[in-house]
């Protein structure tokens, strides 16, 4: 069963950080090497929804499963309709359609949003579960970054994806 898709609350956060900090601690998709705190995490959020993009949670009931959001590309002005992607699932949550749902509505969120361009970012050329999401998201493969990042005594690549929206 996929949980609901439904937009963040402050409240969230709580275990949006939880959920993060799985994914900082044992994964190699953030380059983060110390999660950060809750009150940082909130200021992202802010930082988001100020402006004006998608910060989505999947949430069985009261309980959040995933989370994704959107966030500016790069700061630059001409980079204004282009965006950047972020997909994060709870261990116990994985493997159940939940990555999928989140992007599939980030992208059609974005698309209303008049974005004309989603990015990802990929951590770790090995990060097999993100890539096949994008993939099914129809995002298409873009290039590699080669050992742009070192964490727990590895290098690591990042991957690139585009997704074409809608034409702002």
């Amino acid at each position: 069963m996929i949980a609901a898709i439904r937009d963040a609350r402050a409240h969230d956060l709580v275990r949006i950080t939880e959920i993060y900090a799985d994914h900082v601690l044992h994964g190699f998709g953030s380059f983060e090497e110390v999660p950060p705190s809750h009150d940082e995490m909130l200021e992202r959020f802010g930082r988001v929804i100020d402006a004006g993009l998608p910060y989505l949670v999947a949430a069985d009931g009261p309980m959040v499963l995933g989370y994704s959001y959107a966030a500016a590309y790069r700061t630059r002005s001409a980079y204004r309709f282009t965006v950047e992607d972020s997909i994060y699932v709870a261990p116990e949550a994985r493997r159940r359609g939940i990555g999928f749902a989140l992007l599939d509505t980030l992208a059609l969120r974005c698309t209303a949003a008049g974005m004309k361009q989603i990015v990802a970012v990929i951590g770790d050329s090995g990060n097999r579960s993100s890539i096949g999401v994008h993939l099914k998201c129809g995002f298409r493969y873009v290039g590699v970054l080669r050992d742009v990042g070192f964490k727990r005594k590895r290098w690591l690549d990042t991957v690139i994806m585009q997704r074409e929206l809608a034409a702002p």
